[in-house]
């Protein structure tokens, strides 16, 4: 994560997304400063998982089906400082699913993507090819077939009789 200077006289600065880097054993657990100056700051969150599970393997096949494949990673700001000065962004989860993202999304969660690199990309192809099933087409029904109802969806009918005024 990173800490940017903007150009808001309201808002200083803003956190966003930098990278997802492969974890090293060397990262550690916790999160740690690698960089500050007076343009801001650099932090490095080790020891999130990326998981892929065959329940969202559509999800998958979305992310890969796109213009640039990528991580969704979702954060949050901590609500009191813990291992810095000030409170910094926590990243929580980071997965490859478009409908974790779009779930994160509706439930207005901060959400954030950087591309994911072509080695990634290939793990994530060959779980999708493994396990995504497309769900077959369902057969529409022509419009003719379809029953009448009103606009209170109670059934309908047609008569060529007049309802009103006698018999011509």
């Amino acid at each position: 994560m990173r800490k940017v200077r903007t150009a808001s006289r309201w808002q200083e600065w803003r956190w966003e997304l930098e990278d997802v880097v492969e974890n090293e054993e060397a990262f550690g657990t916790e999160p740690r400063l690698l960089h500050r100056d007076a343009n801001g700051e650099r932090w490095l969150h080790p020891a999130l998982r990326v998981e892929l599970f065959r329940d969202d393997a559509e999800g998958y096949y979305l992310n890969l089906s796109s213009p640039a494949p990528c991580f969704f990673v979702l954060w949050r700001m901590e609500e009191e400082a813990s291992v810095a000065d000030e409170p910094i962004p926590r990243p929580l989860i980071v997965s490859l699913s478009y409908h974790d993202a779009g779930r994160w999304l509706d439930a207005q969660e901060t959400v954030e993507q950087v591309p994911a690199p072509p080695d990634v990309i290939e793990w994530v192809r060959v779980f999708a090819e493994e396990h995504y099933v497309p769900e077959p087409k369902k057969r529409k029904r022509p419009e003719s077939f379809r029953r009448l109802e009103d606009r209170f969806g109670q059934p309908a009918s047609v008569s060529t009789l007049k309802k009103y005024g006698g018999e011509d």
